[in-house]
């Protein structure tokens, strides 16, 4: 009994509204992208997926953290300029307004460390250190390594999931995948023996707790099991 997939803000509502009564995957807010880019990525390119993310809704944020500030003027430059003719200007012009970000910094591990901070649904790296930025960054929904892919392959068609943790979520959650439809469920069985000999640990532990009927529980199999 479980709801799954993406949807907009009204199929988020649903799900929530419904929860406990069934299963749902995750709680997905407005969409959103960062990038990670230094003097190595190509502006236009940064600024077009920025904007490609940004058009989902003006809510959407599309975050650049970078460590080269001619890359970070340049980008904004661009994101206006493209801005002028994009057919969703309507939508990607306020999100950009209210929710975009263009953040310098001053090394890779800062770059890292912010990055973590944000834990961005879609996460892309165009820098020269693309393979130490793999092994070093923990949070994100879905990484995207190198100006060769980009979050619209991952949303449409390279076989990677796109439901994926908005908000934060990423700090503690992994998108959509095979396990959320596995059921885990636990089994207890003891010998006689063993409940006599884990009876009066755990009569003390209810007792410490206040929990005199539970203590009971445990007090009556250690004498029904003595001496055994």
């Amino acid at each position: 009994d479980m709801i799954t997939g993406a949807g907009n803000a009204f199929v988020a509502e649903s799900k929530r509204q419904l929860f406990g009564a069934v299963g749902i995957d995750l709680l997905a807010g407005p969409t959103e992208i960062l990038i990670i880019a230094d003097d190595s990525a190509d502006a236009a390119l940064v600024a077009t997926d920025l904007l490609g993310q940004a058009e989902h809704g003006a809510d959407s944020p599309a975050w650049l953290i970078t460590t080269s500030q001619k890359l970070g003027e340049a980008v904004l430059k661009e994101v206006e300029k493209q801005l002028l003719t994009l057919p969703t200007r309507k939508t990607a012009e306020p999100a950009w307004r209210d929710h975009g970000e263009i953040v310098v910094v001053g090394s890779d591990d800062e770059a890292i460390a912010l990055s973590d901070e944000y834990a961005a649904e879609h996460l892309e790296v165009m820098t020269a250190r693309n393979a130490y930025y793999f092994q070093q960054l923990k949070n994100y929904g879905s990484l995207f390594l190198g100006e060769e892919s980009t979050v619209a392959y991952g949303d449409k068609g390279v076989g990677t999931n796109h439901t994926l943790p908005t908000s934060r979520a990423a700090r503690y959650t992994g998108g959509l995948w095979v396990g959320k439809f596995i059921k885990t469920v636990t089994y207890q069985r003891l010998s006689a023996q063993a409940s006599r000999r884990i009876a009066p640990i755990m009569s003390r532990i209810c007792e410490v707790e206040g929990m005199l009927a539970h203590k009971i529980t445990a007090d009556v199999r250690e004498k029904r099991y003595a001496g055994r």
